[in-house]
C-alpha cells in the first residue's frame, strides 16, 4: 500500500515527491538525482487538492459559517 500523501507538509522543500519513497532532497533514489519533484502545494498553493482531479481519498473542506447561518 502506498503512503498517504500529505496535503500541506511542514517543509515540502526538504523532500522529493516524485514517488512513494519521499527521499531527502540530497539522496533521491528514483531519478538521476539532478532535480527533486516539488510538492503540489509549492507549485499550486495550499489549496492545490481542491483544484483538479487528484483522486485523493479526503473529505471536502468545511465551509466557514457566516452570521446568517445562525
Amino acid at each position: 500500500m502506498a503512503k498517504k500523501f500529505p496535503l500541506n507538509p511542514k517543509h515540502p522543500e526538504r523532500v522529493c515527491w516524485g514517488c512513494d519513497m519521499y527521499c531527502p532532497v540530497d539522496a533521491t533514489k528514483c531519478g538521476n538525482g539532478s532535480n527533486r519533484t516539488q510538492h503540489p502545494s509549492e507549485v499550486l498553493g495550499e489549496d492545490w487538492y481542491l483544484v483538479g482531479d487528484w483522486d485523493l481519498d479526503i473529505p471536502p473542506p468545511e465551509q466557514p459559517s457566516t452570521a446568517s447561518d445562525k
